[in-house]
């Protein structure tokens, strides 16, 4: 199935896409996905850890080179990083306040205080030097968020959780599959990781995640808390004559419909990762122009980080002309959209976490950033109708009245 020349024939809109011509994300069949629901269907059982899933954690194990277990969710897969991690409460852990609040959720629902930091303005990933500056001897944990498929610096990240006894570092990889940090794998560096499969993500399966075990030692629980609290994995393996209730868990397995959409997915990853870093390229290249004339600025990763191209946003020069910018575009059927509000500033974030440090970077990337359509089924011809569309609104006098 061609994905290099456009649109696959399988493309389908997803519902936040519908109505659009030109949308921010689309859903697609890559290939296998209805062989293998009707295999999964025909199959002893539909519940986690069935065959799927263990061909699918097999493709990622093998990426990867750590044990992975299918989850439900990306949230899921968080909320199992900081279950294994063993936090009490008013423990801290230190994030981005630029992230989903998922990130957040995960730990405070162990009882533990997020503490907000500001971001890179060159990638609007972690900032190493925040983070150092926010750690305190209550800090467990630093997880790096690899916002749109670009790494954190993680060889500064990881030095300085090497330089802190008991801090682990957690990867946030949403977004992230099919990226690296100087050609390893970004799930690979912390002592655990999430990834997500949310239908927004380069490869989908309407819901879904994974974690990843880097640090062995951990594993064995880590499946106790995914199986509620069981050791039924072990009493699979053999390893047990039955199994009991141990510890406090919960629900956290990916049933095999899912895996098995999943798994097609899985086996295409390569070349959609390639398509959408070609797709990327191509807008920084028409963009180019606008960027030195001071109308955007793009995000520019270091070279040690090759992206899966997951992001193409800009970042208009004020508030006002972005939503001017998403207006026009709008009008000419083109969906683009801001991401994150800071997590520091709303409601929930002020009542239980706290600031460390200045965060300039993060709420001028809220109030400016315009994501732009990416998604491997894209045509070139619409990439650059989308960039000519925004040289027209910035430059041709369609956004009069800049503030």
């Amino acid at each position: 199935m061609q994905v290099e020349g456009g649109r696959t024939a399988a493309a389908v809109s997803t519902t936040a896409g519908a109505g659009w011509r030109i949308p921010l994300h689309r859903t697609t069949r890559l290939g296998s996905e209805l062989r293998y629901l009707a295999e999964a269907l025909q199959g002893e059982s539909l519940a986690a850890d069935g065959v799927f899933s263990a061909r699918a954690e097999r493709v990622l194990q093998l990426r990867l080179g750590a044990p992975v277990r299918l989850t439900p969710s990306g949230t899921s897969a968080l909320e199992l990083c900081a279950l294994g991690l063993d936090l009490q409460p008013g423990d801290e852990v230190i994030l981005p306040s630029f992230t989903f609040p998922s990130t957040a959720n995960a730990f405070v629902l162990r009882g533990a205080v997020p503490v907000f930091i500001d971001v890179d303005p060159k990638t609007l990933c972690l900032d190493p030097r925040a983070a150092e500056a926010a750690i305190t001897p209550r800090t467990r944990a630093l997880v790096a968020v690899h916002y749109g498929g670009v790494a954190c610096d993680l060889d500064r990240l990881g030095a300085l959780v090497a330089q802190h006894e008991g801090v682990a570092l957690v990867e946030d990889a949403a977004h992230a599959l099919g990226s690296s940090w100087r050609g390893r794998p970004l799930g690979s560096f912390g002592s655990v990781a999430a990834f997500s499969f949310h239908a927004t993500k380069n490869l989908g399966c309407g819901e879904g995640g994974a974690l990843v075990v880097n640090e062995r030692r951990r594993l064995a629980r880590i499946e106790m808390l995914r199986d509620k609290g069981t050791d039924r994995a072990r009493f699979r393996r053999g390893e047990v004559a039955r199994y009991q209730w141990r510890e406090l868990g919960g629900s956290h397995g990916l049933g095999e419909l899912g895996a098995a959409v999943l798994l097609a997915q899985l086996e295409h990853l390569d070349r959609v990762t390639a398509r959408r870093r070609a797709l990327h390229a191509r807008y920084h290249d028409g963009l180019r122009e606008l960027e030195a004339s001071g109308h955007v600025t793009l995000l520019h990763p270091p070279a040690a980080a090759q992206g899966n191209g997951h992001v193409c946003a800009l970042l208009a020069a004020t508030e006002r002309e972005r939503d001017r910018l998403r207006a026009g575009l709008a009008a000419a059927g083109i969906e683009a959209a801001p991401h994150y509000e800071p997590l520091h500033a709303s409601p929930f974030g002020r009542s239980v976490g706290r600031c460390a440090g200045s965060l300039r970077v993060t709420e001028g990337a809220a109030s400016r950033l315009l994501r732009l359509p990416l998604h491997h089924t894209v045509q070139d011809g619409e990439v650059d109708e989308v960039v000519e569309r925004v040289r027209m609104l910035l430059r041709g006098g369609g956004l009069a009245g800049r503030a």
